[in-house]
């Protein structure tokens, strides 16, 4: 299809679906089985990070070995603008590591993926944040979400086709390799909101406005309701405070986040961010759901391994508007 004709059809569905409402699974029966989320200290950039991934690999997904030999995947970065006076980027020494590790598995091929919302040359950015440098063989394994094949997906309450690319459809697993960072209109952005750089600016402009449109919880539900195929690493060595995500502050809290269920991933780092999860909407959206594997934010929903979060939860700066969400 023609991108004029693509983008003719994306602008219609939107205006049509405004008011539709993603519903929760009609076949969930009682209570979901927890979900399981690994925290790991991790002290620098510096420290081999490997062996760290492969302990949080070991504990929040046993028998990755097993499903992944043989798989393609897709690691998506949190690669959004860069500004070497603070984080904003998944640190691409982390992205280096969690490729090996899904190589040393046996991953047929692991691609990495962005397409940034604000930036239009990808790979300008990449190089800037330095990962043409740190990965060697960066060229040979990227791809511009911005930029590729895209095919249809049904949509926000089935009402709309929403253009994703071909690659992310087609791996077999995607890994959302997040930073964390407090948002200013999210609250938070962790392994959840990360996925709105799978969203083609090619089709849906910059800063891919039919997310903002549709609202920024509701998308980030819904595009995590869709890609369901995923699994969560979120950096947080070093993350970002304040008015996030691109003009917070650095704040060392020195630990990385694991785990299948990516909501209940993000909580987790919502509560070693000393912000409550529970007053997150998208979190309390995909709660709503009841989706097997998609929505355990309760900490009696939550089997936490490796760390303890109280030993290394401190508070994170938030914008007055969400002053609401911190923990006592």
């Amino acid at each position: 299809m023609k991108r004029r004709r693509l983008l003719a059809a994306a602008a219609v569905s939107g205006i049509s679906c405004s008011k539709n409402e993603i519903k929760p699974d009609a076949n969930a029966r009682g209570p979901m089985p927890k979900s399981t989320v690994a925290i790991l200290k991790a002290a620098s950039y510096e420290q081999e990070l490997l062996s760290v991934l492969e302990s949080g690999l070991a504990a929040a997904w046993p028998d990755a070995a097993q499903t992944l030999r043989g798989k393609n995947i897709l690691l998506k970065p949190n690669l959004v603008e860069f500004d070497s006076n603070t984080c904003i980027n998944t640190d691409p020494r982390l992205v280096l590591a969690a490729r090996e590790m899904f190589l040393k598995l046996g991953a047929a091929r692991v691609w990495i993926g962005e397409g940034p919302g604000h930036r239009r040359d990808t790979w300008d950015l990449a190089d800037q944040a330095g990962y043409r440098k740190i990965v060697s063989d960066f060229d040979d394994n990227f791809v511009d979400l911005n930029l590729d094949d895209v095919r249809p997906v049904r949509a926000f309450g089935d009402s709309m086709d929403l253009y994703l690319p071909k690659t992310l459809l087609d791996v077999d697993l995607v890994v959302s390799v997040a930073k964390m960072k407090t948002h200013h209109w999210a609250g938070a952005t962790l392994s959840m909101k990360n996925f709105f750089g799978i969203v083609p600016g090619a089709i849906y402009g910059w800063p891919k406005n039919l997310l903002h449109y549709q609202g920024i919880d509701r998308s980030i539900v819904e595009l995590n309701r869709i890609v369901r195929h995923s699994f969560a690493i979120v950096d947080g060595i070093v993350a970002m405070q304040g008015n996030g995500p691109i003009q917070g502050t650095p704040v060392g809290a020195g630990v990385i986040v694991m785990g299948k269920d990516v909501a209940a991933v993000d909580s987790t780092c919502a509560r070693l961010m000393k912000l409550d999860p529970l007053k997150i909407r998208y979190l309390q959206d995909a709660a709503s759901l009841k989706l097997p594997g998609l929505g355990a934010i309760e900490e009696t929903q939550i089997e936490q391994r490796g760390e303890l979060i109280s030993g290394l939860a401190k508070p994170f700066h938030v914008v007055d508007e969400f002053a609401h969400l911190r923990l006592a």
